[in-house]
């Protein structure tokens, strides 16, 4: 077997056991999960140089009170953010690949922070492709439900609290030229009227069933880099359907099957121009022995070069 890797480096992983932003509990283990299902080993194989960095300390749900009932342990969760954050651009700041390890999708506010405060002053441009079955785009007042998991985009884009749009910086991190959805198939009426109205090219599961997945992934990654320095993967898990990943936070009915996932990740590898990464909403509680976790790794290895020949 040969593997046609990106050009072997340092990877760091960043542990983001966090569950706050989430209406369910058990993501908080994600990164556990990931780890046993041996992440580092399968990049040590690529020939990268593994640092695990740990976990960014969050204290739990149970040690907490909710001070607003509108938005659930803000607090906690911008203080996480805004720690992982710095975390993340100093790993960029060191030429290290950063690999943040999740948690609920509220992790994405702290780890698009910090990579635009990095690329903010290398003069680069940002771009990330947000593969996912849920748009996140909720700002408080779209809510259904108040989760800050479902509000990451819209933070990025500097719209919601300042809580969270001021971590790493005031202002937006991200402009929505800049940002490509892959593979939405549960989106808030809010969040369709938000999408349409900043013009933010989405690509629906249906989309993906009519283009063909290999056609739409690489028409996206081609258009993101005649507009960006430094693309972001934000990956979540529940973009795969439950019946190939059952442990995960939030399952949407038919998502991506095996293939599509690995080939995505793969068409991604093969630009060369992926920066940075994050895996989101790995819930073991919800899972079968670790299976999840154990193909989200295997995800991770295709996007980082893994191929069968």
């Amino acid at each position: 077997m040969t593997d046609h890797a990106r050009n072997p480096g340092s990877v760091r992983l960043i542990g983001f056991p966090m569950d706050l932003g989430a209406g369910r509990r058990g993501v908080d283990m994600g990164p556990s999960a990931l780890r046993i299902a041996g992440v580092s080993e399968k990049l040590r194989a690529l020939g990268y140089h593994v640092i695990d960095a740990g976990d960014i300390e969050i204290r739990n749900a149970e040690v907490q009170e909710i001070e607003d009932v509108t938005l659930p342990y803000l607090p906690e969760i911008a203080n996480a953010c805004t720690l992982l954050a710095s975390e993340v651009e100093s790993a960029l700041d060191r030429g290290e690949f950063p690999l943040v390890l999740g948690g609920d999708h509220s992790m994405a506010i702290g780890t698009i922070a910090g990579i635009a405060a990095h690329c903010k002053r290398l003069k680069k441009r940002l771009g990330v492709i947000w593969i996912d079955a849920h748009a996140d785009i909720n700002v408080p007042e779209t809510s259904p439900s108040g989760n800050i998991h479902g509000m990451p985009v819209a933070v990025a884009l500097g719209m919601g609290t300042k809580t969270l749009t001021n971590i790493g910086g005031n202002g937006p991190k991200l402009q929505p030229d800049q940002l490509i959805y892959i593979g939405l198939r549960s989106v808030d009426e809010g969040e369709r009227a938000l999408i349409r109205k900043l013009k933010i090219e989405a690509h629906t599961m249906a989309d993906l069933d009519k283009q063909g997945v290999y056609m739409l992934i690489t028409k996206a990654v081609d258009s993101m880099r005649k507009k960006v320095d430094h693309l972001h993967v934000s990956f979540d898990l529940d973009v795969v359907d439950p019946a190939i990943a059952s442990g995960v936070g939030t399952p949407v009915p038919g998502g991506l099957t095996y293939r599509e996932a690995h080939l995505i990740m793969e068409v991604i590898a093969d630009t060369g121009y992926m920066a940075s990464m994050e895996i989101a909403e790995v819930n073991p509680i919800l899972d079968v022995r670790n299976a999840s976790a154990e193909f989200a790794a295997g995800l991770i290895a295709s996007s980082m070069g893994k191929r069968i020949l």
